[in-house]
């Protein structure tokens, strides 16, 4: 069914932004014009963006888009949450980044925001039983993106990953909703444990560039782990971690750190 804009900002607004972002940025820039339509404009839905754009990422001669794009649109298909989370994580980045000015922005360029979305269909894929399909997904992510997230961790939404380099996720991690990170961020095991063995990371949470917390302890709701720490101990809610190995050196700052991004210590 076609809708009129003003039917479909109703209808999904967020879709519907990135649908008048993608006019204008043809206006804008018209050589991006190719980019723009076979990203945005031809597709009715940003489920079916997200397919696209993830399979023309993350094809090979291993395997083609055409194989992924089915394997994505099956998995959002399947799963409402998928696209659901999309859109909470376009909104976060716009929200947090200051380089965001558009939704339009991390759909076509943002690899910390494309890599997410390619983890989802991953772990999509890891609960259905398609383990090495999801081993594959993960894969060329770590290859096109930097960002190693394991298809069996369980991230929330609305999630701000910035640059995405080097990010690592161990398999039996989890991330809560609302989640900010920078670059080199690992979230990893401590030796060779095989069973529960990666960090829980609560709501809220923000994480600096760089920072390693290891092993399976709790990160309390909105607390702040500062850049190039690494945690090895349980963070109580709301607290601000720094150091190597990283103690509590304040309070988070204020209510909810992942979406101010203040990654300044108090003195």
């Amino acid at each position: 069914m076609a809708y009129t804009q003003s039917h479909l900002a109703e209808l999904d607004p967020v879709w519907a932004q990135i649908r008048d972002e993608a006019h204008q940025a043809i206006v804008d820039e018209p050589l991006l014009g190719g980019l723009i339509h076979s990203s945005v404009l031809h597709h009715d839905s940003i489920e079916k963006a997200l397919a696209y754009r993830i399979s023309v990422k993350l094809s090979s001669p291993e395997m083609s888009e055409q194989i992924l794009r089915e394997i994505c649109d099956e998995a959002y298909a399947s799963d409402s949450k998928l696209a659901m989370s999309a859109r909470a994580d376009i909104v976060a980045v716009y929200d947090r980044d200051p380089a965001c000015h558009r939704y339009l922005q991390p759909l076509l360029f943002f690899k910390g925001y494309q890599a997410v979305q390619a983890y989802r269909v991953a772990n999509w894929l890891w609960k259905n039983g398609q383990t090495d399909l999801a081993y594959f997904f993960q894969m060329r992510s770590s290859e096109m993106f930097g960002f190693d997230a394991h298809p069996g961790a369980t991230i929330g939404k609305g999630i701000m990953i910035d640059h995405a380099h080097s990010i690592v996720i161990g398999e039996t991690a989890v991330v809560g909703d609302n989640v900010s990170m920078l670059h080199s961020v690992t979230l990893g095991g401590t030796g060779k444990e095989e069973e529960d063995r990666h960090p829980k990371i609560g709501d809220g949470v923000l994480i600096g560039a760089g920072a390693k917390v290891l092993g399976n302890i709790k990160i309390g709701h909105c607390s702040r782990i500062a850049a190039g720490s690494v945690v090895l101990d349980e963070v109580p809610p709301m607290k601000t971690v720094a150091g190597v190995p990283a103690r509590i050196v304040g309070e988070a700052g204020c209510s909810q750190p992942a979406m101010s991004m203040n990654q300044v210590l108090d003195h």
